[in-house]
């Protein structure tokens, strides 16, 4: 779960248009919800998962949901479980996992990566805790180490993450909650930088009552239209889909 913002669109109240969605493994958006311009992203969380099945789900989400409502929101109420990533802007949650002892946590995993002009290396830990951690539900916590280094200068940074799930290390271990960690960036690659390269929507000027949230939901169908007709290259396949009329009605057939 993620939110964006329609940048070129903004109400009458010189607010701009807010929309947390929900996405998919295979990067389908679920549902969308628009945010109050005098409110934020918490409030939109719950009600936006409150019609979806999502039992057996694990739902990941930015630090600003790490709410322990939201925890117990997701395993009561949707029977789905969490990974929530703990950082500063919290400093009393924060500061149970960080202080758990890791140096005497073995390394469960390291992956190692280049992309985007930087060398990445990861380092995971995991460790069962039964309490102390002040978060509902929890089972383990995770520490996740980022040596990343810009390829061209040689410059690197060391950046520390925390994070908290209900999964057990039965249910799921090292490898799988730094894999969905690094998964959940798939909403701002396969949704939001989609939108933005292939339909310009930052700088759409539609901004007229429901029409910006309307707009969006149909580039999301288109998305997921072209999704699940195989297409995994988005602005070939809109450039495939513009040379024939009729390649976009048989494509929503399909759907």
């Amino acid at each position: 779960m993620d939110g964006k913002t329609v940048r070129g669109a903004r109400r009458a109240d010189r607010t701009q248009v807010h929309l947390l969605a929900a996405l998919t493994g295979t990067g389908l958006v679920t549902a969308k919800r628009e945010v109050d311009g005098k409110t934020n992203e918490i409030t939109v969380f719950q009600p936006l998962l409150a019609g979806l099945d999502a039992t057996d789900t694990v739902v990941t989400f930015d630090a600003l949901h790490s709410q322990t409502a939201h925890a117990r929101f997701l395993v009561k109420d949707k029977k789905a479980h969490y990974i929530a990533v703990i950082k500063g802007n919290q400093p009393l949650l924060h500061q149970h996992p960080k202080h758990l002892p890791w140096r005497d946590v073995p390394l469960l995993d390291r992956t190692r990566a280049t992309a985007h002009g930087r060398d990445e290396i990861r380092r995971v830990k995991t460790c069962t805790v039964t309490r102390g951690l002040a978060f509902p539900h929890a089972a383990q916590a995770v520490q996740i180490v980022r040596r990343r280094r810009t390829i061209t200068t040689g410059k690197a940074t060391l950046e520390r993450v925390y994070a908290v799930t209900d999964l057990t290390a039965d249910q799921a271990g090292a490898p799988e909650i730094a894999q969905r960690v690094r998964d959940h960036w798939d909403i701002e690659n396969k949704i939001h930088h989609v939108r933005d390269t292939s339909w310009a929507e930052d700088a759409s000027r539609v901004r007229t009552g429901t029409e910006p949230r309307a707009m969006v939901g149909l580039r999301n169908l288109a998305l997921g239209a072209l999704r699940v007709t195989g297409h995994t290259n988005i602005a070939a396949g809109l450039r495939h889909h513009a040379r024939d009329t009729n390649r976009p009605l048989t494509t929503l057939s399909i759907m």
